[in-house]
């Protein structure tokens, strides 16, 4: 039986268009979306059954999962920021910060 819920991959930070649009303009090469993926309940399914979209996610321990995700990085944004010579203000870490913690937030309402 086909597995019917949406599922976000495991590693929700290089998932999805931005990703590949981000390496395909730092290295002038278009990657393939994947044919599968591992999902943040440890399952294998197809690429087209996953999404990056909180309202779009079926899957409760893919939810979940998202939402640790994107609180731990948010906390290292805003760990990084903080160092001396850090790559990005503070005012533009604390506006990443509050968006990946807004998407956590989006994954944590079931």
């Amino acid at each position: 039986m086909a597995d019917p819920h949406i599922h976000v991959e495991t590693r929700v930070a290089q998932a999805g268009a931005d990703y590949r649009n981000l390496i395909a303009a730092t290295f002038g090469a278009v990657p393939d979306a994947p044919a599968e993926v591992t999902t943040g309940c440890g399952l294998q399914v197809p690429y087209a059954t996953t999404s990056p979209h909180p309202e779009r996610v079926t899957c409760l321990p893919c939810r979940e999962h998202a939402r640790r995700e994107y609180l731990a990085f948010a906390e290292q944004v805003a760990n990084l920021s903080r160092l001396p010579g850090a790559p990005v203000s503070a005012e533009d870490a604390a506006t990443a910060v509050r968006r990946l913690r807004e998407l956590a937030e989006r994954y944590g309402q079931t």
